[in-house]
């Protein structure tokens, strides 16, 4: 199970944390990332990390803004989201999957609920 948390509203130029908070089986060995869903929109990739923590990726609109960690120990991923803007209004979601690429070739199998990001111009 996946519990995201950390969503609320932040003027433009903030910054907010995400966690995503893994229960009931351990992910260390899986590939984790957040993706996003704005109104209207369809829900698109944001950032993954590997298990390791050594392999990031990101989509390039959040590139040098966004950072994606993991502590294994805790069983928790983090999303730090700085320099936001009102386009990163989204709810926020995180997924996690085997990966053996480092990349998310399918739909994740498992997915936290969601958590609301809100950026005010």
């Amino acid at each position: 199970q996946l519990q995201a948390s950390g969503g609320g509203l932040v003027q433009a130029g903030g910054s907010l944390r995400l966690s995503c908070a893994v229960s009931g089986r351990t992910f260390s060995h899986y590939l984790m990332g957040w993706f996003r869903q704005a109104p209207g929109k369809e829900r698109e990739f944001v950032a993954t990390i590997t298990w390791s923590g050594g392999s990031t990726d990101y989509a390039d609109s959040v590139k040098g803004r966004f950072t994606i960690s993991r502590d294994n120990a805790k069983n928790t991923v983090y999303l730090q989201m700085n320099s936001l803007k009102p386009e990163d209004t989204a709810v926020y979601y995180c997924a996690a999957d085997l990966a053996p690429r480092g990349v998310f070739t399918t739909i994740p199998r498992y997915w936290g609920q969601g958590t609301l990001v809100t950026v005010s111009s």
